[in-house]
């Protein structure tokens, strides 16, 4: 083999094992097969993992009950159910007790 089809060759294997990775990457961010995100329903240190506005950025770091910016991963399908939502929000969630 001539030394630019071994380049080619690795280059093309190097682009394999990194798409291979890709889907482990993403589930160790919080993206799992049949769960959601959803926000506003995490209990104060009971969320998932970093705020959606930068607050902090590990699990368990929430401050307050129900904050619009911190998730926690449900079974897909139940997270507006439970009063929260898909997407990051400013304010509370809707199982913060009222009055």
């Amino acid at each position: 083999m001539s030394t630019s089809s071994i380049k080619t060759l690795a280059a093309a294997v190097a682009g394999a094992v990194i798409l291979a990775a890709a889907p482990s990457q993403a589930q160790g961010m919080g993206a799992q097969k049949g769960k959601e995100k959803c926000y506003g329903i995490a209990k104060a240190g009971e969320n998932g993992c970093a705020s959606a506005n930068g607050s902090h950025s590990c699990a368990g770091q929430a401050k307050a009950d129900h904050d619009g910016n911190e998730w926690k991963l449900v079974e897909a399908g139940s997270c507006v159910k439970m009063g929260g939502k898909l997407q990051a929000f400013e304010g509370k969630g809707g199982m913060e007790k009222k009055g």
